[in-house]
């Protein structure tokens, strides 16, 4: 078992603890539970992306979390759970298709949107009725809710609007010390967020594609209807991500139907004097030098372009590029998650 390892202490830099990504050293656990249980924030890995977490039911480090976010407080935030007992706490009933998708998916990328308990503070779920649960899979985190012994509200630790965090190092950019502690596992084996079902209504319907896809879960439920469009406004959410504009780096964000646009677009603003970011699933060889076109290649495929699109889009960011040119992905199913986040993230 790997032994936690303390990082330097640096301004303006959280305390953070390097943690076997299988094999949690229970003493780093035991300090986060400690953090979390004298009303402080813990940035924790999930399967998905890395969460900012405050226990449940502390309200004061719930609005700590909006604060820390920037985060309207109408946008509700996803309640985590050891799996069906702990979540059965948090919601006003539980239907036979919770049990059912919870046996087929927990712990695993799947949020599910219900009736929230009267015990549950509003502001966990943006002031609204309902409550979005889930249980992760990612053995830090589940180490840590099964210490703590109850649930945590847990966002992406960003920045509201901005790109989720897939490695502690994003984290660490992003919020600074607005956060007491980060457990640091590595990258997120996904890359990007859970899919949201919404059961409270005579059907199924996904709020939000994520890691699990639609296929997938309509194995278990066959009538779950297709993601919807954005919410607006002033509006109560049901669930996060449901803006228009979201997961969207510093850079401004530009989608091309094809390989052959995008390359246009970034040798035309290339030409202009910006730098530009190229990303694309297609390996193809470009003529102009790296200083001004950075060109990135992701794979052919939905899971592992998954995988990887946050962490480039972070590292494209941090090369300073004024603009990110992204070919479009296939109009199939199973990108919509991603189509989804590349059409939040390039909404001006």
């Amino acid at each position: 078992m790997a032994s936690a390892k303390l990082a330097r202490y640096l301004p303006s830099m959280p305390r953070v603890l390097v943690v076997d990504a299988q094999a949690p050293d229970p003493s780093a656990i035991a300090e986060a539970v400690q953090v979390l249980r004298s009303g402080g924030l813990v940035a924790m890995p999930t399967e998905t992306v890395y969460g900012l977490a405050a226990r449940v039911f502390d309200e004061h480090a719930v609005a700590r979390i909006y604060a820390v976010k920037g985060r309207p407080a109408h946008h509700p935030l996803i309640a985590h759970v050891e799996g069906e007992a702990q979540a059965r706490l948090l919601a006003a009933s539980w239907p036979e298709r919770a049990s059912r998708l919870a046996q087929a998916f927990w712990p695993g990328p799947l949020t599910i949107v219900l009736d929230r308990a009267a015990s549950v503070p509003a502001a966990v779920a943006g002031g609204g009725p309902s409550i979005a649960i889930r249980a992760p899979s990612h053995p830090v985190a589940l180490a840590l809710l099964a210490a703590l012994g109850e649930p945590l509200a847990a966002p992406s630790a960003n920045r509201f609007q901005g790109l989720s965090p897939t490695t502690a190092q994003h984290v660490i950019k992003e919020l600074d010390d607005a956060v007491e502690l980060v457990l640091d596992a590595g990258p997120c084996e996904a890359g990007i967020e859970s899919t949201v079902v919404d059961l409270r209504g005579p059907r199924p319907r996904v709020l939000r594609p994520g890691a699990l896809d639609l296929a997938a879960l309509r194995h278990v439920l066959p009538d779950v209807e297709a993601p919807g469009g954005a919410v607006r406004g002033e509006e109560t959410r049901a669930s996060p991500g449901m803006e228009a504009r979201h997961y969207a780096p510093r850079a401004r964000l530009i989608l091309a139907d094809t390989w052959e646009e995008a390359r246009r677009i970034a040798y035309g603003l290339a030409g202009t004097g910006a730098r530009v970011g190229l990303v694309t699933y297609e390996k193809r060889t470009t003529s102009v030098p790296e200083k001004y076109v950075l060109a990135r290649s992701l794979p052919r495929d939905p899971t592992q372009y998954a995988r990887l699109l946050y962490r480039t889009l972070h590292d494209l960011d941090d090369a300073g590029v004024d603009a990110i040119v992204v070919q479009g992905v296939p109009h199939e199913e199973a990108w919509w998650a991603v189509s989804d986040r590349l059409r939040r993230g390039s909404t001006e």
